[in-house]
């Protein structure tokens, strides 16, 4: 029992607080959900202890969930190593959203129903980490969607908002679709969607090809393709990537909790639980390094560009996806799990910083319209140095241990995709180095560029909002130094045990112990510079950023505009199903089938009845004028024969 309600607390809490929002009850939906939401992680502690240190894995059947012929699904729990590290992540992360959410939406009238939300997206998320097969895995993972849909559209009387909601929408049912394919091709292949199965027998169709879209394909690469597709539309891979900024329209405990540990690493967690399949498919190992070595270097040049606090947090987030990827196209699962984790703990310190910054500016989030600020709240300011130190992959915080980890893997990989991963990814850090100051000095340096009332008023959080930031601090200083050695040290194969798989023939793991000193050297060294010149850029010389723009302004107009990908899917798709839809809409429901329908016969009734019901007027002589015509038109119809 104490298994599944890790899983079903945080529903039981989502279905109260839901009907306590209609009466308004706002305190006890809080109460009822953070209560839920940390027991769960109580619990998950626990299943952690048990499951991935003293090594006893569990799988629980819940109940009979599909029986069609062959065809049998049931809702069954499976608790390894792999789902012991997500539950930590997810529920430690979503029990701060919580608390810190008490704080940040105090003044909101609907709070009772986005306490609901959040509650509902940690359940969705535990039942897809938990789930022991791909059917169960794909009812998560659209559940993760729904609640995300809820939660970026929570303010929907704002048009950004409902439209950002709709575009994460409808893009992540583009990655979905491929998914969907994925699954039936493993049911094709295997006869079966429990893990176990597939797993066990993935080595048997190595060299099974299918026939897909006309083409004979390698079946296995076809299916990690297509599994790759639905990752990519959850994780904000490059193409399928741009409704990640939207949803910064969402409330910031929104934001860090999608961003952060969630949503968007379920794509992460897919890659690395279907390894056993993805290792025998070279060619898809391939097209997930590539993707995510771009996206990271693609991201990382957006954010340097962005005012929107939010918005620059959320790209270096996309960024930060790009490197576990590429982690895990490598092969290096741990490593790329491993920066999941303590990636968790400093982007959702970052988001819920950035929330403080604009709890005390007035809900003001434009970097242009900050500065000056950090004498005035002190503990913020210091929570976001670490944060950004732990993004930035400075030594002794937990991104440099995650993010180097997978930079030495890709070096050591001694493959062309794993090189250019490796370069791309070092570029990326001096981006990133370069952004997080960039961020920091303009939020909170120089002279105040807000409002003389505003800067007035600039305050403190509240403790509910600022206590929430300290665990999430000490995971963004200590997590990266105590879990090395269990994630991808020397221990990672007795702590990883048979929940991550590794071909004997993919030796990146192994070998990145043993890179030259030059490759663990170079992205600190990055760092650094770009550390150096966002204090040179914004806080020595603050008139350069806007001569280096004028100087190279195709370039800047590129990464401001973000690669122009939303004026191109306009061009391509939007604009077109526009067309469409009004062609459909003018010929074929209002001229084709209004005109004969309801415009046509029913017009054709509605003004029979109307004349009609001129004869009933009320008057005597009428009615008994009507009647005598009547009985002169029956005579003669009987007396002229056709009555007889």
């Amino acid at each position: 029992m104490l298994y599944q309600a890790i899983v079903f607390l945080p529903l039981l809490g989502a279905a109260v607080a839901g009907l306590l929002s209609v009466r308004q009850q706002h305190w006890p939906a809080e109460i009822v959900t953070v209560v839920g939401v940390c027991a769960s992680f109580l619990l998950s502690c626990f299943a952690f202890y048990h499951v991935a240190l003293l090594h006893n894995p569990v799988t629980l059947d819940v109940a009979r969930w599909i029986n069609s012929a062959d065809f049998v699904a049931n809702w069954s729990f499976r608790f390894d190593t792999l789902t012991a590290v997500m539950l930590i992540v997810v529920t430690s992360v979503s029990s701060c959203v919580h608390i810190y959410s008490i704080g940040y939406m105090h003044h909101d009238k609907a709070r009772a129903r986005f306490m609901s939300y959040l509650s509902l997206f940690t359940f969705s998320m535990l039942m897809l980490v938990t789930s022991d097969n791909l059917l169960q895995l794909f009812f998560g993972w659209e559940g993760v969607g729904v609640a995300s849909y809820l939660l970026i559209g929570f303010w929907y009387h704002k048009p950004s908002a409902h439209k950002a909601a709709m575009k994460a929408f409808i893009v992540n049912r583009v990655g979905d679709f491929g998914f969907a394919l994925g699954i039936f091709v493993i049911f094709y292949l295997f006869g079966s969607i429990e893990f176990d199965d597939i797993f066990s027998n993935a080595s048997d169709f190595s060299n099974t090809s299918i026939v897909f879209l006309g083409f004979e394909l390698p079946a296995l690469e076809v299916a990690a393709i297509l599994l790759f597709i639905g990752a990519m539309g959850k994780s904000a891979q490059l193409g399928l990537h741009t409704w990640l900024p939207d949803a910064m329209e969402g409330p910031t405990p929104v934001s860090a909790l999608i961003h952060a540990a969630t949503m968007v690493t379920a794509g992460v967690f897919l890659v690395c639980r279907l390894s056993p399949v993805i290792e025998y498919a070279p060619f898809a190992l391939d097209v997930i390094t590539v993707v995510g070595a771009l996206t990271a270097i693609f991201a990382a040049t957006i954010g340097m560009t962005q005012f929107d606090i939010k918005r620059v947090i959320a790209y270096s987030t996309c960024s930060q996806l790009g490197y576990m990827f590429f982690a895990a196209g490598v092969s290096a699962y741990p490593a790329a799990m491993f920066h999941l984790t303590t990636h968790a703990f400093f982007k959702a310190l970052l988001f819920l910083g950035a929330g403080s910054v604009i709890h005390a500016l007035s809900d003001e989030q434009d970097l242009r319209n900050m500065g000056g600020i950090w004498r005035k709240i002190p503990i913020t300011y210091s929570l976001m140095w670490i944060g950004s130190l732990a993004l930035a992959g400075f030594p002794f915080f937990a991104g440099y241990y995650s993010k180097d980890m997978i930079l030495e893997a890709a070096w050591a990989s001694h493959s062309f995709t794993g090189q250019m991963a490796f370069w791309l990814g070092c570029a990326a850090a001096l981006l990133t180095a370069f952004y997080s100051w960039r961020l920091l000095i303009m939020a909170f340096h120089g002279k105040p560029r807000c409002s003389a009332e505003v800067f007035e008023h600039v305050h403190e959080s509240p403790p509910i909002m600022i206590l929430p930031l300290i665990p999430l601090a000490f995971g963004a200083i200590f997590a990266g130094w105590f879990g090395y050695q269990s994630f991808v040290g020397y221990d990672m194969s007795y702590f990883w045990g048979d929940s991550l798989f590794i071909l004997p023939e993919h030796h990146a793991m192994e070998e990145a112990h043993h890179v030259a000193e030059w490759v663990k050297r170079l992205p600190v060294i990055l760092a650094a510079s770009g550390v150096g010149l966002a204090i040179i850029a914004y806080l020595i010389i603050p008139s350069l950023p806007a001569r280096v723009v004028s100087m190279a302004r195709p370039i800047h107009t590129l990464f401001f505009n973000k690669w122009f990908f939303d004026e191109l899917y306009d061009l391509l798709f939007v604009r077109a199903s526009v067309r469409f839809g009004r062609f459909l809409w003018v010929k074929g429901d209002k001229q084709t089938i209004d005109a004969f329908g309801p415009d046509g016969l029913s017009g054709l009734v509605l003004n029979g009845s109307n004349k009609l019901s001129k004869l009933q007027s009320g008057y005597v002589y009428h009615y008994a004028f009507a009647m005598m015509i009547g009985v002169v038109m029956l005579l003669s119809w009987y007396f002229s024969g056709f009555g007889r």
